[in-house]
Parts: C-alpha cells; sequence; structure tokens
C-alpha cells in the first residue's frame, strides 16, 4: 500500500511511504534550484514515483495539508503567491506599501480554515493530480499542526511521547500540544495563531534586515554577539507571557510588528537579536516544563520551524525532568509533506513507528558520475574505493584543505549529513573564514557545525544520554579543553550544532575513523554542499558546477576523486 504525501506552499515538497517504511523524501527547491519553493511539487512527486518504480496509478491515498483561508486564495490565485516568494525572498524591487503587505498578511493568515475552504483547496489540489495522471485515489486533507506532530511522533521511535509543535502559524494556530500513548496520537491543547512566537520571531528578522521564514537562524547567531543582560533586564520580556500550559501575547501581530519595529530604531542590532532569542528561549523551555509536568510524560517529541532554533532547543533539552527528547530533522513546513503522509497512512493501519533516516533523496551510479565529468576539461578524475576515499579524504583534512563530499542518497531536509556536504578541518579559522568568503559567501557571525563520530562525542562535547543527534538539530556546550580543537566549528559563546555519526552512513563513519587516526579525535567541519541562498546540490552536475563556480580543488564524488585544475 503506497501512501503519498504533497505540500504546495513554502518549501513545498513530496513524500512516498510503503506500509510502514518511508521510501523517499524530498523537496521541490532542489529540482527548480529556487531554495524554499512554493510551487506544486510536480517534480519531488515525479522524482518519488521513478525512485520506487511506480506509476501514478499505483498511488491508493494522497495525502495534503493546510487549508486556511490565505493558503486557499493561493491555489486559487497562484500568482500572488508567486509574487510574495519573490517579494520575501527580496528578489522584485521593494514595494511602496511594504509594511502594508506584512500586516495584511498577518490578518489574513490568523483567520484559520473557513467552512468553504476544505472544499476549494481540496478541488484545486485534486484538479493538478489528475492532470499528472493520477487516478482512483483517495485524497485526504491532514490538519497543519497535526501533520507536524504525526513528523516528530511516529518517526522517533518512542512508543510513548509529549508531542509538542510551535511554529509561525498553520490553519490558525501556531501550535500543539499531543500526547501519544496507546497507539494513539492524541491533541491535548492548541495554540491560536495571534499568540504566535514564531510569527514574533519571524518580524524581528524582517526588522533586522534579513528576509523572514528564512533567515531567522542568523538573529539566533547574530545574539550571542551582544553583552549579556538578565532577562529582567529584557524590554522584550512582557511580549509574551506563560501560565501553565497556556501562551499569551501582550500584543496582536499587527500591534507587535509597530512596538518592535519602534524599540529595534534606538537598540544596536545585536542587543536587540539578544532580547528577541533570550525571549524564545524564555518562553519554550518554560513551556515545555509545564507541559511536562501537566501530562506526566517526559520523552518529548518536537516539530514546527521554532525547532530549527538549536540554542532554543538546548534549553529545553537541560531541563532535569525532560528525560529523552527528538526533534523531526525536517521541522519546517518543508516537512509536512511527510507528515501528511505518516498521519493518513497511521490512520489506515493504526501504524505509530514507520521505518526512516535522514537518506531519502535521490542516488546515482558510478556510471551517471562518469557521464557528467566526460568533456570537462578543467577537471582530472580517478576511481577510488571507499576505503580508499576515506583515507585520501583524512590526508586532505589533516593537510588543511576544504573539500566536497558527495555520496549515495541525498539528505532530506536542511541540514547536509555527510552526503552533499563541504568538509575541513575543525581547528582552523584560516579553513573557516576561506569557506565564508570564497565557497559559501554567508555572513561572518554564522558558525558552521561538527560532524562527529559517535562515540567521540562525549569527549569533545558537555553531552548526556538524553539523546543521539544524528540530524544536527540541538546545541551542546563544547567542552573547555576542546575550545581550540573547535575553532572552526564552534560559535564565540563555545555552542556548537553536532551531527553525530554512527554505522548509519558508513563510507562517512570511515572517513571520519581515518580523520581520528591521524589527529585523536573523530571530527570535520561539515557545511552544507549549496553556494548561500541556493538549494543543497542534488545531481553530479549540480556538484560539478558549483565546483567550478568557487574553484574548489578537491571532490569526492561516488567512488571518483575530482581534482579541479583550476582550482585555489
Amino acid at each position: 500500500m503506497y501512501t503519498l504525501g504533497i505540500w504546495d506552499g513554502h518549501d513545498s515538497g513530496a513524500a512516498l511511504i510503503e506500509d510502514d517504511r518511508v521510501v523517499y523524501a524530498a523537496n521541490e527547491e532542489r529540482f527548480t534550484k529556487r531554495k524554499l519553493e512554493v510551487k506544486f511539487p510536480v517534480n519531488s512527486i515525479n522524482a518519488a514515483l521513478a525512485y520506487a518504480k511506480l506509476k501514478h496509478t499505483d498511488i491508493q491515498e494522497i495525502a495534503f495539508t493546510t487549508t486556511e483561508i490565505s493558503k486557499t486564495v493561493e491555489r486559487m490565485l497562484p500568482h500572488f503567491k508567486e509574487q510574495y516568494y519573490l517579494f520575501r525572498r527580496r528578489k522584485r524591487e521593494r514595494p511602496r506599501f511594504e509594511n502594508l503587505l506584512h500586516k495584511r498578511k498577518y490578518l489574513v493568515t490568523q483567520l484559520g480554515i473557513l467552512p468553504f475552504c476544505n472544499t476549494i483547496s481540496k478541488s484545486i489540489v485534486a484538479g493538478q493530480l489528475n492532470r499528472m495522471g493520477f487516478k482512483d485515489y483517495k485524497l485526504s486533507i491532514v490538519e497543519h499542526h497535526t501533520a507536524h506532530a504525526a513528523s516528530a511522533a511516529f518517526t522517533s521511535g518512542f512508543s510513548k511521547s509529549l508531542v509538542i509543535t510551535m511554529d509561525g502559524l498553520g490553519d490558525g494556530l501556531c501550535g500543539s500540544v499531543s500526547t501519544l500513548e496507546n497507539g494513539k496520537l492524541e491533541r491535548k491543547i492548541s495554540i491560536g495563531a495571534r499568540d504566535s512566537i514564531g510569527i514574533f520571531f519571524e518580524q524581528v528578522t524582517n526588522i533586522l534586515g534579513m528576509r523572514e521564514l528564512e533567515d531567522e537562524g542568523k538573529v539566533m547567531a547574530m545574539a550571542c554577539y551582544s553583552y549579556p543582560f538578565s532577562f529582567e533586564d529584557n524590554k522584550l520580556k512582557d511580549f509574551f507571557k506563560v501560565t501553565g500550559t497556556s501562551i499569551r501575547a501582550k500584543h496582536g501581530p499587527l500591534a507587535q510588528y509597530d512596538k518592535l519595529k519602534n524599540l529595534a530604531w534606538q537598540i544596536p542590532r545585536e542587543q536587540f537579536a539578544y532580547m528577541a532569542q533570550q525571549l524564545l528561549e524564555n518562553v519554550l523551555a518554560k513551556y515545555v516544563s509545564n507541559a511536562i509536568d501537566r501530562f506526566n510524560i517526559h520523552d518529548v517529541v518536537f516539530a514546527g520551524g521554532i525547532f530549527a532554533n538549536v540554542k532554543a532547543n538546548m534549553m529545553a533539552r537541560n531541563l532535569e525532568h525532560l528525560h529523552h527528547w527528538y526533534v523531526f530533522p525536517h521541522m519546517g513546513d518543508g516537512g509536512i509533506a511527510l507528515g501528511s503522509a505518516l498521519y493518513a497512512s497511521h490512520l489506515r493501519t493504526g501504524n505509530t513507528n514507520f521505518g526512516f533516516s535522514a537518506y531519502l533523496g535521490d542516488q546515482y551510479d558510478e556510471n551517471r558520475t562518469e557521464q557528467a565529468l566526460r568533456g570537462e576539461r578543467s577537471l582530472s578524475y580517478q576511481k577510488e574505493s571507499i576505503v580508499d576515499q576515506a583515507s585520501h579524504a583524512a590526508e586532505l583534512v589533516k593537510a588543511g584543505n576544504y573539500m566536497m563530499w558527495f555520496q549515495g542518497r541525498m539528505e532530506y531536509g536542511p541540514r547536509a549529513l555527510g552526503n552533499r556536504s563541504i568538509i575541513s578541518t575543525s581547528d582552523s579559522e584560516t579553513v573557516k573564514e576561506k569557506l565564508n568568503v570564497h565557497v559559501k559567501k554567508r555572513e561572518w557571525f554564522q558558525p558552521f557545525a561538527p560532524s562527529i563520530l559517535e562515540e567521540d562525542v562525549p569527549k569533545i562535547m558537555e553531552y548526556d544520554d538524553k539523546g543521539v543527534d544524528k540530524f544536527m538539530t540541538m546545541g551542546y556546550m563544547v567542552r573547555e579543553k576542546m575550545r581550540e580543537s573547535t575553532k572552526s566549528v564552534a560559535h564565540i559563546d563555545g555552542s556548537a550544532r553536532p551531527h553525530m555519526v554512527g554505522e548509519e552512513n558508513k563510507p562517512y563513519s570511515e572517513m571520519l575513523k581515518k580523520v581520528r587516526k591521524l589527529s585523536g579525535y573523530g571530527m570535520v567541519l561539515n557545511t552544507s554542499f549549496n553556494l548561500h541562498g541556493l538549494p543543497i546540490v542534488m545531481t553530479p552536475e549540480d556538484a560539478i558546477a558549483i565546483m567550478k563556480a568557487t574553484k574548489t580543488r578537491y571532490m569526492f564524488m561516488d567512488g571518483m576523486f575530482i581534482t579541479n585544475k583550476a582550482g585555489v
């Protein structure tokens, strides 16, 4: 039995489930090369079917999500969705009435699902699917935060958990609390869109001159460059109040936006970012703590865009009565296609534990790789085994080089996890600056992250046994004695976002083991294989193009070692 999940909004994509196993998942941006694509996921759908060797008519059930009024109008009038995408990503001239556009969004999206929304959205989505060749299928609607909750609850491996979702908003809500117990996912609390701390953080991002729904991580990074002060001295501390399992915003989104703009006018941007980050951390930690107390469930799973903030996640993880945690790796809206498929399959089968890994995208064989390399006169290449590649890469890392690492199936989600990565030594500020300036071309205050062999994590990080982070979703503090060895992968405050590597990725773990033999610890700098503002690469051709554009000297690609003669 095959279930297809689709999402046709911000970071659109598709996911395919066969019985109790996730077969394929990818987002449309990887195909169109437009980061956080909003178009209907035709390419992602077709890629999922091609990977599983299925025809459109083999799919028995399709699930999609989010039918609030604003999303329904966008389905009816896709031109408006495209124009807002270009506006938000600053790919068009600045509109004369910019503030009005923001406020219209905050007003309309709070309205949620009106009586006619489900019928209209379902009709439009069905029409698009039918034109692609789908027939005789059941089309299901999954509510936005139910999709988020299912994504975390059904991939965590926990049989019993507290499920918390938080984001900007979706279907009139900004968050929820559910329980997974006795094979049932049950919503206990809904948090209305008016009280969205996700919208608050989105507004802060915009006011600081960055792109909302995209650059919130930069606000988190910038906050570390402010001088610290107590929460009692935070001018934003009263913007939200947590009472039990209730969150209340002092101001509605429209008034809040104006007040934030007025405050930001008088405050240095690093300090303003610190105030916003500190507020988020305090609100999230208090809310999670209260939810654990109320429901007496100590294993907690998270999904929704708020949980992309690894520093806030760290505050929650450090709660004494939180025993184990899990953050769904594609926590933002890009993950709700899979969440929709998981929930639809759960309703049909009762299953609450689906086979899941980070590596769910396309892969390419040696013939395809060689085909892509033919005719590239500036590149030379030779075949190498996995063992030879691991040793060769470790030697280059030890010598202070950076290189591109392209192996196996493409990762699912926003993080590179050793299959579409750029790697380097973890202790060189020189290499870090070279990557920032010449390759990634991004803001200087953004930190890189480490990939670390799972068994080496406790001696590098202040680690507990609450969860192994395979997906770079959690912040940890670096041990004092390891600060020199982590100069290129730790932030200015000593925190890092580690990717803990085990045998789930054999080529990558073999390389890290070779690095450990040379340096004493299995750790490298790992950043996503892309240019700033573009999606992570998908195909060998994508990888070759970026290698040439950045004049990168070395790349390991599916059994090939490639050298760029024009590399620097």
